[in-house]
């Protein structure tokens, strides 16, 4: 496969998600492809107001050995986007940055996949040969967000909708949400990598030990219900919950799960860890609310849970819903509460029927399917030659001339932008 520019919502880190399992898909297939994975904005504004600069510090370039076509760029975003103007700065700039660490990592005629709605205004800006708009959540739902950014979070999905030559969405809310918008319009959800859990299924706790109840995912009060966290925490006081993942609880959220005495709350698990954090379940659960925006979901977990062939207790919210047969459902405290009694009571038999429809719905199945619809768009191919050494730097340095010295001292994780662009002899 060709080059591709992908703008990702989250960074390249340690808790995997639905974009890295694509890109190491196809880097492991295409060895000859070159990937630049766009990360989340280093924010100088925001360092400013709160006098944080740990997220400046970081490296704004970097490689990973295990994938040598990857190249990770985490570019600079230096005013607010709450201002109009400041927005349109943003968004030159952003071009700027991404041409220039473009073609340091050598990249022609590059496919661009954007996960990020933000990254709306590139569209068409890149040189790029396609448009893929990859909508795994449906921010336009997302309730706790002001009514100016839902309008420009709209704006910018529908942007991206009527401008993308093809439109990849997880969940079949988000199929029949946009498809009327859309040129080109796929369903593909997220999978697995069934083998990866293999460890959990032999983990057995001794008899007589209390419950665990286990969670591993974004910790977000728009996902988790936390009526139903406290529900299950008095209702099993001899029981064990344990939250793993992301924090994205607001403060008075973290205090009233910390007033729980039963409930541990759990930094992120590396993708490598989470096999053996899952062992120790008796119990996955997923205590999601049931909403409009977590209809959009097509959730990891329900894949990862399927592979570790643990029981299963969870909320009839989209995904877990298609599989009732393998899950124990249940709505409200009360239909919640005797969904984890019956995973609790469930015959070890019915494990395997969990771990066979894991292995049937692979990240290397999803990735053919993507791949599929590239064939037949013509977007397939080697990637172009790099151009000359000479040639490459003439072209970053005429570009750093015409940004006209905007940040010439800015710092790129210990290097000067003039470094990053390819300038600095």
């Amino acid at each position: 496969m060709r080059d591709v520019i992908f703008i990702s919502l989250e960074n390249w880190d340690g808790v995997w998600r639905r974009n890295q399992f694509l890109c190491a898909e196809w880097l492991r297939r295409y060895p000859g492809m070159r990937l630049l994975f766009v990360g989340r904005s280093r924010d100088f504004s925001h360092a400013v107001r709160t006098w944080s600069w740990d997220a400046l510090r970081q490296t704004s370039v970097r490689t990973l050995p295990e994938f040598p076509g990857l190249t990770l760029f985490n570019p600079l975003k230096l005013l607010p986007n709450s201002i109009s103007a400041c927005r349109g700065f943003n968004a030159n700039h952003l071009e700027f940055q991404l041409r220039s660490a473009a073609r340091l990592a050598g990249l022609r005629s590059p496919l661009l996949w954007i996960n990020d709605h933000h990254a709306a205004p590139l569209a068409g800006r890149l040189n790029e040969r396609a448009v893929v708009y990859d909508i795994t959540d449906d921010w336009t739902l997302m309730p706790a967000i002001g009514a100016a950014e839902r309008s420009r979070i709209c704006a910018a999905d529908g942007t991206l909708c009527t401008r993308a030559d093809l439109v990849v969405v997880c969940s079949s809310a988000l199929e029949k949400s946009r498809r009327t918008q859309c040129r080109s319009i796929v369903r593909v959800p997220n999978g697995v990598d069934a083998a990866h859990y293999a460890s959990c299924r032999s983990a057995r706790r001794p008899p007589g030990d209390s419950p665990v109840f286990g969670y591993v995912g974004s910790l977000h009060g728009d996902r988790l219900d936390l009526d139903l966290i406290e529900a299950l925490a008095t209702g099993w006081r001899n029981g064990r919950i344990v939250l793993c993942g992301p924090n994205f609880l607001t403060p008075s959220e973290r205090d009233r799960l910390h007033g729980l005495p039963n409930v541990e709350v759990c930094p992120p698990v590396d993708y490598q860890e989470v096999p053996s954090v899952m062992a120790g379940f008796d119990v996955c659960i997923l205590p999601h609310r049931c909403s409009p925006f977590t209809e959009s979901l097509n959730p990891i977990k329900l894949w990862e849970y399927l592979a570790s062939g643990k029981p299963v207790a969870a909320t009839p919210v989209a995904g877990f819903r298609e599989f009732g047969h393998l899950c124990h459902l249940g709505a409200g405290s009360s239909g919640f509460l005797a969904a984890v009694a019956a995973a609790l009571r469930e015959e070890p038999s019915r494990s395997l029927a969990r771990v066979r429809e894991a292995e049937s719905n692979s990240w290397r199945m999803r990735s053919d399917q993507i791949v599929e619809v590239f064939r037949q768009q013509g977007w397939l191919g080697r990637p172009l030659p790099k151009p000359r050494r000479g040639a490459r730097a003439n072209a970053a340095r005429q570009a750093a001339e015409v940004a006209g010295g905007l940040v010439p001292a800015a710092r790129e994780g210990g290097r000067k932008w003039e470094e990053l662009c390819g300038t600095r002899k």
